[in-house]
This record gives C-alpha cells, sequence and structure tokens, in this order.
C-alpha cells in the first residue's frame, strides 16, 4: 500500500507527538511503605501510566514523613527537587513562600476544583491564592472505636457527651477490661487531647485556640476544663499504655481486650484486616460531645517546578488524576479515608466512611465545625505543634495542676509563634 508524502508526513507528526506526550517522567517522593498505604499509591502510579508517562517511585519509609522531609530538603536545596512529595498542612504555604511550588491553577479551573473541594480544604492546597497542590484523601480524626461485645459484657453504652463517656468508662473497668486503649505517644496524646478541646468547647473554640493561637483562648477557663477533663483518661488506661503505638492499642479494642479507642480512621484499616464488620463486629462514632464535628488530616501532593517541560505536563496530568473520582474512589477503599470530592459517589464505601462523608459535606456547607487537626500538623507550624505536644504529654504524665498547665502552654505558644 502506497501513501502520499502529505499523508506520511501527518503520521510521523502524529508520532512525534504521542512521543512527546509520553516523554514526560513524574518522580513521587513519599512514605506510603505500608501494606495498604502502598496498594493505594500503586493505583495513581497505573493511573499516570495508562495516560503515556512515566512513574519514577521515590518512597522513603519510617519517622512519620520525617525521613521523607529530611531527603526532600536536601534534594530542593541542591536544585534537584522531585516532581511531587507528599507534604501536608502548613508546610505546603511555607515550600510556597520559598518559591519551589508549581502553579496548578489551570489544572484546577479546568477540573472545577474550587467547586469540588470544601473551602477549607481548597484553602490549605493553595499559596498566594494559587493552587500547588493537590489533596488526596481526607481522614476524619475526632473518632471512636469501640468493641460492642465488651460494652454489652459490661452493661455500658455506647457514649455521646463527656460525661457519658465516664460512666461507661467506669462500667468496662469494673468489668474486668481495659476501659481505654490508648497509645503513650505524644502525638496521640495530642490527638485525644484536642477531641476532648473539641468538646468542651466547640468548634469555634477549637479555631481559637489550635488555628488562630489566641492568647486569651489559650488562657481560659475552658481551657483549664479540658486539661481537667484530659486527665480523666489516665484513670481508665492500662500500665503497658507508655510507648505503645496506635495499631497496637487497635488490637486491643479488635481482640476484646478494651472497650473503646480514641483514634483518626486510619484505625479502621486494622479493623477491615482482621475481617471485621462495621456495625457487628466494632462500632465507629464520634468522639463524645463532637457528634456533627469534624477535625480533618489531609495527605496532599505538593508540585515542584520542574526544569523539564515534558516531566511538567506529566506532573499536571498527575494532579489531574489525583482529583478523579476514579482514583478518588479506590485510593480511599484502601486507606481506610474518605475521597476529599464533596460530590463524589459513596456508594461503594462502608457505614463508617458514609457517615464520616455525610458530616464532612454538612460541616463543609455550613462553613462551621469543620476544623484542621493540631495533632496531625494542619492547623499550625511544626514549631506550635511541638510546643503543644510537650505541655500535653508533660501534663498526662505529672501531677501538674491544669491552672499551671493553661499557663505553660499559653508561654509555649507565644515563644514557638
Amino acid at each position: 500500500m502506497k501513501f502520499s508524502k502529505s499523508i506520511l508526513g501527518l503520521a510521523i507528526a502524529g508520532a512525534m507527538s504521542v512521543s512527546a506526550v509520553q516523554a514526560g517522567e513524574v518522580e513521587v517522593l513519599h512514605w506510603w511503605t505500608s501494606g495498604s498505604e502502598a496498594r493505594s499509591i500503586a493505583v495513581l502510579k497505573q493511573m499516570v501510566e495508562a495516560e503515556g508517562h512515566t512513574w519514577k517511585d521515590f518512597a522513603v519509609a519510617g519517622g512519620a514523613g520525617e525521613n521523607a522531609y529530611t531527603v526532600l530538603r536536601s534534594r530542593a536545596v541542591s536544585g534537584n527537587p522531585p516532581a511531587s512529595a507528599q507534604i501536608k498542612g502548613l508546610e505546603i504555604q511555607e515550600w510556597g513562600d520559598l518559591g519551589f511550588l508549581a502553579n496548578l491553577d489551570d489544572v484546577a479551573a479546568a477540573n472545577h476544583w474550587d467547586d469540588v473541594l470544601p473551602p477549607v480544604v481548597a484553602k490549605v492546597m493553595k499559596n498566594d491564592g494559587h493552587y500547588v497542590a493537590a489533596p488526596v484523601n481526607v481522614h476524619r480524626v475526632n473518632w471512636l472505636w469501640a468493641n460492642p461485645e465488651v460494652f454489652k459484657k459490661a452493661g455500658a453504652k455506647v457514649p455521646t457527651s463527656l460525661d457519658e463517656l465516664w460512666v461507661a468508662a467506669d462500667k468496662i473497668k469494673a468489668a474486668g477490661y481495659t476501659a481505654i486503649a490508648h497509645g503513650g505517644q505524644p502525638w496521640q496524646d495530642a490527638t485525644t487531647f484536642e477531641s476532648i478541646v473539641l468538646a468542651v468547647g466547640g468548634s469555634d473554640f477549637f479555631d481559637k485556640v489550635f488555628v488562630k493561637l489566641d492568647q486569651k483562648a489559650l488562657g481560659s477557663d475552658t481551657m483549664k476544663e479540658s486539661f481537667d477533663q484530659f486527665r480523666k483518661v489516665k484513670q481508665y488506661i492500662d500500665a503497658g499504655s507508655p510507648g505503645r503505638d496506635w495499631n497496637v492499642a487497635t488490637a486491643m479494642v479488635i481482640k476484646g481486650e478494651a472497650g473503646m479507642q480514641f483514634m483518626g480512621d486510619w484505625a479502621k484499616g486494622e479493623f477491615t484486616a482482621a475481617n471485621k464488620a462495621p456495625g457487628k463486629d466494632f462500632i465507629c462514632a464520634a468522639f463524645p460531645g463532637t457528634d456533627g464535628e469534624f477535625t480533618f488530616n489531609i495527605d496532599s501532593l505538593a508540585m515542584f517546578k520542574q526544569k523539564n517541560a515534558d516531566n511538567a505536563e506529566a506532573q499536571k496530568v498527575m494532579a489531574k488524576l489525583i482529583l478523579s473520582p476514579k482514583f478518588q474512589e479506590t485510593f480511599n477503599l484502601n486507606k481506610g479515608s474518605i475521597p476529599v470530592r464533596i460530590d463524589q459517589d459513596m456508594s461503594p464505601f462502608d457505614s463508617c466512611a458514609e457517615a464520616s462523608m455525610k458530616t464532612f459535606i454538612a460541616t463543609s456547607k455550613a462553613g462551621k465545625g469543620l476544623e484542621p487537626s493540631m495533632a496531625h500538623g494542619m492547623s499550625t507550624t511544626s514549631t506550635v505543634q511541638g510546643a503543644m505536644y510537650d505541655v500535653i504529654t508533660e501534663f498526662f504524665n505529672s501531677d501538674m495542676s491544669s491552672e499551671d498547665a493553661v499557663k505553660k502552654l499559653t508561654r509555649s505558644v507565644k515563644a514557638a509563634m
């Protein structure tokens, strides 16, 4: 078969165009290395490669991201940052302020990110008003996980308020079980503490304390009450709590050794891995006193400026895919979190995820009750977070009074700002 020169020319040009598109590479620095996490990010890799681009995986395990941040800083300073890196919270703005991040406004506009993302989430993904990162998922932090069999044997009911919490804890303890499975690590102490602050003071107070760092709120009677309530937790944990990893605490609930745990929805992955079904083998409920409110932790991929045009194009394709309904569904089914899109079809998800999404959408639409987690690096800088960790953990492990704790917290936060 013969072809004219013009047709051959078009064919060659088309092939060159396809080749140019396929030339893009995205190097992704992340710390999703556990089983479910690795499966989750592998989905994005497959989708990027299906678009004709190359994925270069740069997984750095350990340290809850600290090791990855160390590598990222070294790469960025040397002028060779990856195309994308797993960064969250105010770290995104800090990298943006330094001029490292790429502008994703064209991708966001073409795919209507402002319409499908809650404003409080979109704000975290922007630097100086421009999109520079794509949110992968949403974790709800203010959860209570309970073993229904333990509650039944103890004659207790799942609490919906702090008063009910201590009543239930007393009954479970009296029945011979550990009432609250807890891991004595600073971030776990802070996770429980911030949920208690939300229960005691409500979302407006939570915002003043952990987002605005309001000195009056930090030194208030409401904060003293929060510390007093937090101290009560210590009556219901076991002697093995110090240093315990969160998943080991979750296992105590799964095995029926403990009645409940206060932890984000990543704990659900442990129940699922143990072949436990929500509503039957375990119960998910809002932390007592916080029903209708949602403290969030968001995983995201920030995009770094690329010198190579093809790599920059591949980077934008990946950003588009991250917010696609298909990826949001597959990733979050694996991860135990919920999609970040408020228009997502939730029919494939379990009852815990559906309840989480319902509250996520409701708080987003109301413009109230959707708050960034301090304990998980969403509401403030790592310096302020560290100062809060120190006071919270010292209080929990000493006989410090709530009045002294409030004074120390106020001073520490002011010094870290």
